[in-house]
This record gives structure tokens, C-alpha cells and sequence, in this order.
């Protein structure tokens, strides 16, 4: 009975079968993993890339259009407009615009205000339209859902409640005289 027990496993360490299968079960979730990152990544870099260029585009329009007064909706509306990849713009986009004065000078708020997903309406924090040679703070948050929260890049993103992250972009410009 023993030497049957020896001879068995003697065959058991000295088979080749399945030896593929151990490598696989241990590599294959790491891969998984990198390659939902990178997915996860791609997508995160897509969009920032987008609301910072919109945001630009804005921005750039508001300094040459001298005299115009643009309201908060016709900004937002623009940002939307300016960045295809954005889905639901409209409702996930908030903008804070605040007038910094550079002789008395304020601190603006250091975290941006950004959609309560829990809300219907999110009211704006502050949106100063700014008058001549004024420098204005114009900032935009964006709030997306992961594409993969369970990804390593997924699962260290900040999340809110309704597992929603924001993409915060900012810029800055003065109100050129008419």
C-alpha cells in the first residue's frame, strides 16, 4: 500500500500535465487588471484632455468678444458644445466663475463646486460675470462614472456616494475693454 502511495506520487511530480494551468490562474487577474487600467486611463486622459480644451476654446471666445456678457448658460452651453467626448455635458458640467483681485487679493476656493448627482438642480456656488479689466477665475467640474471601478487605476479614483468622479479643470482671463 505505501510503495503504490510512493509510486502515485512520485508520477504526480514527475507529470507535465497541466503545468500550463498554475501560470495562468496567477498572471491572468494581473493582466486583466493592467489592461482594464489602461482602458480606465485612456478614458480619464480623453476626457480631461477634452474639458481642458473646451474650456480653453471658451475662454478664448469670451477675450475676443469684446463688449459681450456671457451669461452662465451661454458658457456652459459652449464648453458642451466644444467637447464631443463628454457625455450628459449639460447636466454633469458645473461652472464657478469668480472675479480675483489682484490688489486685495482673496483666496478662491480651493475645491471646486461640482454636480450633486443626489440633486435635480445644483445651484451654483458663485458666477460673477465680471466687468472691464477685471481677472476672472473660470472653473468647470465634471462628474463621470468610471468606466471600470473595479480596475486598480478604477478602484483609487475619489468617488462620491453615487460612485460618480470629477475631472476639475480652471482657467483664467480679463475682461478686455470695450
Amino acid at each position: 500500500m505505501i510503495g503504490f502511495i510512493k509510486n502515485t506520487l512520485r508520477r504526480f511530480r514527475n507529470g507535465e500535465e497541466g503545468s500550463v494551468v498554475v501560470p495562468f490562474a496567477l498572471w491572468t487577474p494581473l493582466m486583466v487588471g493592467i489592461a482594464l487600467s489602461t482602458i480606465e486611463m485612456g478614458a480619464l486622459t480623453i476626457r480631461h484632455t477634452q474639458l481642458e480644451r473646451a474650456l480653453d476654446q471658451t475662454i478664448r471666445e469670451v477675450k475676443l468678444g469684446t463688449g459681450t456678457v456671457y451669461t452662465h448658460d451661454q458658457l456652459k452651453q459652449s464648453i458642451c458644445d466644444n467637447a464631443s467626448a463628454l457625455p450628459d455635458c449639460m447636466d454633469m458640467l458645473q461652472l464657478e466663475m469668480v472675479v480675483l483681485d489682484l490688489r486685495n487679493w482673496v483666496q478662491p476656493p480651493e475645491n471646486a463646486d461640482c454636480v450633486d448627482t443626489n440633486r435635480d438642480v445644483t445651484p451654483q456656488r458663485t458666477f460673477e460675470a465680471g466687468r472691464e479689466q477685471e481677472m476672472m477665475l473660470l472653473r468647470a467640474c465634471y462628474k463621470y462614472r468610471p468606466v471600470s471601478p473595479t480596475s486598480y487605476l478604477g478602484s483609487t479614483l475619489h468617488t462620491d456616494s453615487q460612485g460618480y468622479t470629477a475631472l476639475v479643470s480652471t482657467g483664467t482671463f480679463v475682461h478686455e475693454p470695450q
